[in-house]
């Protein structure tokens, strides 16, 4: 039987080992315990939250704006409650990002959550390389918008004077009919390669869409994430009510029609109030629905069926090519959805994006 001296040394030994490993790991870690009382932290999570060593047996709120994260409490309390593991990305005061891991800490004699282990991995360079995977995506869909659509108006002119000569006397031009069904000929081939390129954008989408169940709300902390200079600079609220977490759908898409209503959002604010956006997930009959509510410059009613239209725009105020609105409307109506707007011009607008779930 073990003795009370021996039981002692151990927990003292197993202490010293624990210390040893925060004193030494690379990565910030943090030791909260049930009461919320910071406990440890290593050295790297010193540094990037600029915590002190008076910090330590603290209750976490004290510190809590060290971590540019409102609801870190709340997480670890979900955490301690339920026993799973937590993963968000957050961005600390230095503007970094990282990868928040927060797991629970249980102590086996018990097996009781005595607190969490919070663990922040960087990931700054990948938030760096989505920014501009975004760019890259939108560029290379704008470049295929615009091939398709600009190179339709002289096919169509050329088809047409085809269709002219062909009425033309043949005397005297034995080869005319052979070198008018060559251009016929590539016309028509001119065609196929034009509907192949938007058929295969589109069609290797909505296979796509079919192949991934996705998290809604890790697409909203990446859009987050994306837009984060632009939310900080302009002091804008984001706030989430998300009553359908799941959707299948294809990410990149997804993504993008959140990034533009809420890029928009934030582009058409009002200079004279602190914008605020609301995205909302619910059910709607056959559809889910996500919706963009802002409290921007809003919309004139004769404009609100046009902000759709390719090169449309409202305002000439911002920067802009007018072809976001109308790559959401391609992307949704695609895979079977829609969008629609509601918008009262110097209050807001709302954008509503319908997923037809008997189609994707």
């Amino acid at each position: 039987m073990t003795s009370k001296s021996e039981r002692i040394d151990s927990l003292i030994e197993l202490n010293d080992e624990l210390e040893n490993y925060f004193r030494n790991t690379i990565i910030p870690q943090l030791f909260v315990d049930a009461q919320l009382i910071l406990r440890k932290f290593t050295p790297p999570a010193m540094k990037q939250f600029k915590l002190k060593t008076e910090h330590i047996g603290q209750p976490l709120a004290n510190v809590k704006e060290n971590f540019r994260f409102p609801t870190i409490i709340d997480n670890i309390q979900q955490v301690i409650e339920t026993n799973d593991i937590l993963e968000k990305e957050i961005q600390t005061t230095d503007l970094r990002w990282y990868q928040m891991n927060i797991l629970p800490y249980i102590v086996q004699k018990g097996n009781k959550t005595n607190g969490v282990i919070i663990t922040f991995i960087d990931i700054t360079a990948r938030i760096k390389d989505l920014k501009e995977q975004e760019k890259l995506i939108a560029e290379h869909e704008l470049l295929l918008d615009t091939i398709a659509h600009d190179i339709k108006n002289p096919l169509t002119s050329l088809g047409l004077t085809i269709q002219m000569l062909k009425k033309l006397p043949e005397k005297g031009m034995e080869r005319f009919p052979v070198l008018l069904s060559n251009v016929e000929n590539s016309l028509v081939k001119m065609k196929d390669i034009i509907a192949d390129l938007v058929q295969t954008r589109w069609h290797d989408d909505v296979h796509q869409i079919h192949e991934e169940l996705l998290d809604l709300q890790n697409i909203l902390e990446d859009v987050r994430i994306s837009l984060a200079p632009q939310l900080q600079e302009l002091n804008a609220r984001l706030k989430f009510d998300v009553g359908v977490t799941e959707v299948t759908f294809t990410r990149r898409k997804l993504r993008s029609v959140i990034y533009n209503l809420v890029s928009n959002a934030l582009k058409y604010s009002s200079p004279t109030r602190q914008p605020e956006i609301l995205i909302k997930s619910f059910q709607q009959d056959d559809f889910l629905v996500i919706s963009v509510t802002d409290n921007g410059i809003g919309i004139d009613a004769n404009n609100q069926l046009s902000i759709f239209d390719k090169y449309v725009r409202v305002t000439t105020n911002t920067e802009g090519n007018g072809v976001g609105l109308y790559l959401v409307k391609q992307i949704l109506e695609s895979a079977g959805g829609k969008i629609s707007v509601k918008s009262t011009l110097g209050e807001g607008s709302v954008f509503s994006v319908f997923l037809n779930k008997s189609n994707i």
